[in-house]
């Protein structure tokens, strides 16, 4: 990457100085403008990260394995060690957030399922470095993963819905068919259903399922947004003397509506200059919709045809006029009619726009009309490509005549999004290109096994080639086998590392099937590419901004390593300068001590230590420690975003995982039997804010703490500022917000409550750690039951139920040491994530191969290496499923190029 670099900053400076100056002053010339791009790119490197998963959805109860990679368009500086992978619900509400370590750019990691904290649901995973957090979180890694429950989950459905409101009232007709677990259907039951947005009801009524468990709903609505942002509850008798089953559907796709624009290339509709008009229609649910219609201008007349090429995405050419307005009359697939604006037309105007793509070049043009030509004619232009963070071309030229051609050499741009700028010579961009480059292929992996058909538990020898335009690499790889039979999916849908890292993290918006482009490419899929990026925006930076030596602030550096920072104060609020600190961590028998600067200031760095673990920080070896107070620095993180890759939700997981679901039933079957299993033995004391007045509007909590998270503690407060997962500790207020709001600006504090009483947050001193029996976590209170009277965001309520046993009377010495410490202070922070291998089953035995084996994930290996050959050879065995199995491998080189390959082999019985 580093060879890449020089050769891309030679080719500019040669092109910059190979165009004669012009007569005229500019007011700013292309060397400066190229010295600044420059100088942001090389000082705010980009960093990728790409999670490679085992499978494309789950069941609860499974164990999802994933691999991190991460990527950079330079590698001459310290690249991030630490990676974040964030699991987010439904509601986008944060279920965990993993800390994974790199080594080499490369990490690995896994998450439980647990059918106590998981239910079936779309789940989205978000994946970020500290560095990342320093700019748009829309190039965060995302992928939507559903996640099906045959554990907990008693009631399935299939649903469609029929809008009938016409666009025009909230009206809309559910029909769903009920099946138990064991997928038969719940024929002749009565049902309840409520419509509701948060706890704002829309609609609800009673209804039966027929013969087949279907049934039919219809639900009213005043406003066809609210309705789409709700929830339909249902409760359906069991038939039994059991407690009704409820389900829970989402109500976002239940109401049609579609929104068509239209993007003329270069940006502009420019009067009397042909040029492409890329559309995009998309429906209320964010995915692309099938559309045909025609131009027609203000007097009716049709000037051109359209129809989508792929994913409701299309282009369309015709010349517009001066004076003239544009309007698209569209028809859906779903026989729909309407009328859409094109954007109005400038009588004068320059753009630029790709002519051709081959193999060795990219030909644009610089296309001006007759006005603009006249009013700036002989006035220079500048023209500036970069892609992925590296400026690749640089040019200058007079505007002699309305169409400028320009030839741009391939071999000058990395693979992947290039971005293409004019501007005028005063330095203001007037138009803009994205056009995808193809230069270095990808990795070439050669996949093959010792045989093209297995037995069940039959020994695979899977063989690895890597290559790099015919040349071997050593290079870290992951290798994913599944029974294709149980987990049947499309591969264009899937999102891989050359989707992710070449089109995806480059792009603000929803790509609705980013491998498609990838996947066994062709001129109609390269074609496809090309309207896409005429469709979507891409802002990693802002040329005013950089023109005007406006800068990106940084807050956060390339994370190295896990660090502990913080303050050391005397009572009085004064720094304690060179002030000794110890760190321990008992579970690791690890020590290490530091000293505080200046100001006070003190930091751990380099720690190593898995999550949960307790971390045990003491000033008790200074002279007059009874008097200092230890303050740690609130760890930060992103704030929760919303982001359109909520199209990717699947409604009915059901239906869509059926095969997986079936073989998980199978799998699990004995958990699900125990459900059926009475227990009479006294239960564990449990906690609620039901049982509390002040609190018992509050929905379900976001996140519970047991009193084993606290355990060790000595400070509640200083305990609470890393325990509460979603909140943020202020210490210049010394108060608690949650940390989406935060980030963003925020300041309304969280508000506690101590078994149903609000407490402010210095009472909590009262309170000793070892009596707290729980902690609900409520990141929103939707119905304002307690916002509206104490004005906070965000309530924390603690549970005091431990009931202290009467003992003789204590010593002075012993009441010190209940006393919570300053001067000591012990913490849980977010540690790394403990390391877990996949199991391997070895059949070289009748005995061993005697065992039912029904997984899914046949073999997962995160650690491939390849030697000096670009070889790796590699051994397991099958499972019991017959069938193909599919093989997926994704990596990267030792200097930065990805690759990805699939291969199938066949398992008979």
């Amino acid at each position: 990457m580093n060879r890449i670099v020089k050769l891309v900053c030679c080719s500019i400076f040669i092109c910059c100085q190979s165009i004669p100056s012009l007569a005229q002053q500019d007011s700013i010339s292309v060397n400066t403008v190229v010295e600044k791009t420059q100088k942001l790119l090389e000082a705010y490197p980009i960093e990728k990260v790409h999670l490679h998963f085992d499978k494309p959805y789950y069941a609860v109860g499974d164990t999802l394995w994933f691999k991190t990679y991460l990527t950079s368009n330079m590698y001459n500086y310290d690249l991030s060690k630490v990676v974040y992978v964030e699991v987010l619900n439904g509601k986008d509400s944060l279920m965990q957030t993993m800390r994974i370590p790199l080594t080499n750019h490369v990490g690995k990691g896994y998450l439980v399922f647990d059918q106590e904290w998981y239910t079936q649901g779309n789940y989205r995973f978000r994946a970020y470095t500290k560095w990342m957090m320093n700019f748009d979180p829309a190039y965060f890694f995302n992928k939507i993963v559903p996640v099906g429950d045959v554990l907990n989950n008693a009631l399935h459905y299939d649903v469609t819905f029929n809008d009938l409101g016409k666009g025009k009232n909230a009206r809309t007709q559910a029909v769903i068919q009920f099946k138990d677990r064991e997928g038969k259907p719940l024929a002749n039951r009565k049902l309840n259903w409520s419509a509701q947005v948060g706890w704002n009801p829309i609609d609800n009524g009673k209804g039966q399922t027929d013969a087949v468990g279907n049934v039919v709903i219809h639900i009213n609505g005043k406003d066809r947004e609210q309705l789409r942002k709700g929830n339909l509850y249902v409760s359906l008798e069991s038939g039994s003397s059991a407690p009704p089953m409820l389900g829970t559907l989402s109500l976002r796709s239940a109401l049609w509506d579609a929104d068509v624009q239209f993007f003329p290339e270069g940006g502009d509709l420019i009067a009397g200059l042909s040029k492409k008009v890329a559309f995009k229609a998309i429906g209320s649910d964010g995915r692309g919709l099938a559309i045909k219609g025609a131009i027609v201008d203000q007097k009716g007349a049709e000037v051109a045809a359209f129809s989508d090429a792929h994913k409701g995405m299309g282009v369309i050419t015709f010349i517009p006029e001066a004076g003239n307005a544009y309007t698209a009359n569209a028809t859906f697939e779903n026989g729909e009619t309407q009328s859409f604006p094109l954007p109005p037309v400038v009588e004068q105007g320059i753009s630029v726009t790709v002519v051709k793509s081959d193999t060795a070049q990219l030909q644009l043009a610089i296309l001006a009309n007759d006005r603009f030509f006249s009013a700036n004619k002989g006035k220079a232009f500048y023209l500036i490509a970069q892609t992925n963070g590296i400026l690749c071309y640089a040019a200058q030229a007079a505007l002699r005549n309305e169409t400028v051609v320009v030839n741009l050499p391939k071999d000058r741009f990395p693979t992947g999004i290039a971005q293409l700028t004019l501007f005028t010579s005063e330095g203001k961009p007037v138009s803009e290109r994205l056009v995808f480059v193809e230069n270095i292929k990808p990795l070439s992996i050669a996949l093959s096994t010792d045989q093209q058909e297995y037995a069940a538990k039959q020994l695979v020898k899977l063989g690895i080639k890597v290559a790099n335009n015919d040349t071997t690499t050593v290079g870290s790889y992951s290798v994913a086998v599944v029974d294709e039979s149980k987990v049947p999916y499309d591969e264009n849908k899937e999102t891989t590392i050359l989707s992710n890292l070449l089109l995806t993290s480059d792009l603000k918006g929803y790509v609705e099937e980013p491998n498609y482009y990838f996947n066994q490419p062709d001129d109609q899929k390269r074609e496809a590419l090309d309207i896409l990026l005429l469709t979507q925006g891409y802002r990693r930076f802002s040329y005013p901004d950089v023109l005007a030596d406006r800068y990106p602030d940084v807050h956060f550096f390339p994370e190295q390593g896990i660090e502990i920072s913080g303050i050391l104060r005397l009572n009085n609020g004064k720094p304690v300068v060179n002030g000794g600190l110890l760190l321990s961590i008992p579970d690791r028998s690890f020590r290490k001590d530091t000293y505080t600067d200046e100001n006070g200031h003190f930091v751990f760095k380099d720690l190593v230590f898995t999550d949960s673990s307790r971390v045990t920080i003491n000033a008790r070896g200074n002279d007059n420690y009874r008097d200092m107070v230890i303050n740690v620095d609130p760890t930060q993180y992103p704030g929760i975003d919303t982001t359109a890759y909520r199209a990717d939700d699947v409604l009915n997981i059901d239906a869509t995982l059926a095969p997986y679901l079936t073989n998980s039933r199978n799998e699990y079957r004995t958990s699900i039997l125990l459900e059926e299993v009475e227990v009479t033995a006294s239960s564990r004391p449990s906690f609620s804010h039901k049982d509390y007045p002040a609190i018992s509007g509050l929905g379900m909590a976001d996140h519970q703490i047991n009193a084993d998270r606290l355990k060790g503690c000595n400070n509640l407060i200083m305990c609470l500022q890393t325990a509460l997962t979603g909140i943020t500790y202020d210490s210049q207020s010394q108060l608690f917000y949650i940390t989406r709001d935060y980030n963003a600006g925020g300041r309304i504090p969280v508000q506690f409550f101590v078994n149903g009483m609000a407490m402010d947050v210095p009472s909590l001193n009262g309170i000793m750690p070892s009596e707290v029996e729980g902690i609900e976590i409520f990141l929103r209170d939707e119905l304002g039951t307690v916002s509206r009277m104490y004005q906070n965001n965000g309530v924390v309520a603690i549970y005091t139920t431990k009931k202290q046993e009467k003992g003789p009377r204590m010593s002075l010495s012993q009441i010190e040491a209940l006393l919570p410490k300053s001067n000591i202070i012990d913490l849980t922070p977010l540690g790394y994530l403990e390391e877990r291998k996949f199991y391997t089953p070895k059949y070289d035995t009748p005995e061993r191969r005697a065992v039912n084996d029904i997984r899914t994930t046949v073999y997962w290996n995160p650690e491939v290496q390849t030697t000096e050959e670009g070889t790796a050879q590699l051994d397991f065995y099958n499972a019991d499923g017959a069938g193909s199995y599919r093989v997926v491998v994704e990596g990267v080189d030792a200097t930065g190029n990805i690759g990805r390959a699939v291969y199938r082999y066949t398992v008979k019985q």
